[in-house]
């Protein structure tokens, strides 16, 4: 087998989102099956829109999936530099061979020129490509013109007919009408190299056997293998990736929720749960098994598998993964990660002793059963810190306008004030006494109680609420935690 070499090129013009996301898992998925070279660069020459602050952040959000590299911008390598910045130097050696050779060609047109052959081609009702106006200058009248002041952008000359095929491993056979692609661009009259022109260049120096990118840059590939004719060097294997679509099948964006790398960690999704579910975005695993880790997907991954149709991001879907791979941490871990999300409330200390980290675990234990993300559990959490019966809403206001309720609340603090030691087994002895005074059961005693240890009408189960909140009232919180004995005779207060 030949020395696989794939590359995640992304542009640092903005923050990660799931669609490069998923490309650059794909890419190291199908490297590390194969165990060859997974490289990053960083395509950087569009410099007004490049900066440092997006270069550090997708570095960062690609280590937090869980994505590592062989070679990149912050380890080096021995095809470097990695960032198309620092490669000038490198590019104006290939366009000078071009020049020479015949190969490329200075062009002088205006933008104003070039915008008005693509509206009358337009109008017309024809694909707009370059006419070709500067394709015949002598070199000597281009140089004429530059050592005049004039700009040029340099072009690639074309064939004028004839078919480009190419075989994607993803789509199949590919061709296209070479009449339609007219002469492109190599390096702009800035001096900046285009896109199809670089890409070319890095990946024969950087030896990259395969390009697996998105079907956008379906387009760009007859223009990057003519390149590679000009230039004598033989193109890469290309995969084209379906798009990411949101549920309306529509390109994912913002308005379908969270879209960047960064945002999900935020909510706190799991790394591993968002990794797993990238790999099942236009890719399902042979045995149908869908919850699975890094070691198991880079086993059963194949690019020849990968689906041409678009990919539905299912926010439903990576939260129930989300969910299933949260249940696989230890107990420690999750109160760890839970810990910067309740944190910023204020209802935790800076400093947790390890009383309050065995609470924790306990309490987190008991919310995240009913949440999707870490980042839901501060309003969780709020059911045990946040007692306020003259916040309550309406529906919990009805309950305590029953018949029973008052009364109910009424012989249970008598009772209560009368124990030592609360826990769910008094609960429920008091609450058995009550039944046999008052012949009220079911919802007529059980609501009323509720409302009075929670000034909610849902919530945490009793048996597991009444430990957490007895335990956590004799641990120093920065908003301390009422026991239950105090919050059923402020509840009574209230009524009366």
């Amino acid at each position: 087998m030949e020395n696989i070499r794939v590359r995640f090129a992304p542009s640092p013009t903005g923050y990660l989102h799931v669609g490069n996301a998923r490309t650059a898992l794909f890419n190291w998925l199908f490297v590390r099956k194969k165990k060859g070279i997974f490289v990053l660069r960083v395509e950087d020459t569009d410099i007004e829109r490049s900066a440092a602050e997006y270069e550090h952040q997708l570095i960062e959000d690609l280590r937090w999936l869980g994505l590592d590299w062989d070679e990149g911008p912050d380890i080096g390598g021995p095809f470097g530099p990695y960032k198309q910045s620092l490669r000038m130097d490198i590019y104006s050696v290939y366009t000078q061979k071009l020049l020479e050779e015949g190969k490329a060609y200075y062009c002088f047109c205006t933008p104003e020129q070039l915008k008005k052959e693509r509206e009358e081609a337009l109008s017309s009702g024809k694909i707009p490509i370059y006419s070709g106006r500067c394709r015949f200058l002598s070199p000597e009248e281009a140089m004429r013109r530059l050592e005049a002041g004039e700009r040029g952008a340099i072009r690639l000359k074309t064939p004028d007919s004839g078919t480009l095929s190419f075989n994607d491993l993803v789509r199949g056979n590919l061709s296209f009408d070479l009449k339609l692609t007219g002469d492109p661009i190599l390096v702009r009259s800035n001096g900046r190299p285009a896109y199809n022109y670089a890409v070319v260049i890095d990946d024969s120096l950087m030896q990259i056997t395969h390009v697996i990118r998105g079907e956008d840059h379906i387009s760009n590939t007859p223009r990057q293998i003519l390149t590679c004719e000009a230039l004598s060097i033989s193109p890469p294997q290309f995969a084209h990736l379906s798009m990411v679509m949101g549920k309306d099948n529509t390109r994912l964006s913002k308005r379908h929720g969270a879209t960047a790398v960064a945002q999900f960690k935020r909510e706190g999704i799991l790394p591993e749960a968002l990794f797993n579910y990238l790999a099942l975005l236009g890719w399902a695993p042979p045995e149908g098994e869908e919850v699975l880790i890094k070691d198991d997907l880079i086993k059963l991954f194949d690019l020849e598998k990968v689906s041409r149709s678009s990919a539905i991001f299912d926010y439903d879907k990576l939260h129930w993964l989300n969910r299933q791979h949260i249940k696989r941490l230890p107990p420690r871990k999750k109160a760890e990660i839970a810990y910067p999300y309740l944190k910023k409330t204020e209802i935790l200390p800076e400093v947790m002793t390890e009383e309050h980290w065995k609470w924790l675990e306990r309490a987190v234990e008991c919310f995240l059963e009913g949440v999707d993300r870490f980042a839901d559990l501060p309003e969780k959490f709020a059911l045990l810190f946040d007692f306020s019966p003259s916040d309550m809403d309406k529906e919990t206001r009805e309950i305590l306008q029953s018949e029973s309720a008052a009364l109910v609340i009424k012989l249970f603090v008598k009772k209560i004030s009368k124990v030592e030691k609360f826990d769910y087994p008094t609960f429920a002895a008091i609450t058995q006494e009550i039944k046999e005074e008052t012949g009220y059961k079911g919802k007529s005693l059980y609501h009323p109680l509720r409302v009075a240890f929670t000034a909610r009408s849902s919530g945490l189960e009793l048996d597991k609420f009444i430990p957490l909140v007895e335990d956590g009232a004799k641990i120093s919180f920065p908003k301390p935690l009422k026991d239950c004995a105090q919050r059923v005779s402020e509840m009574l207060e209230f009524l009366q």
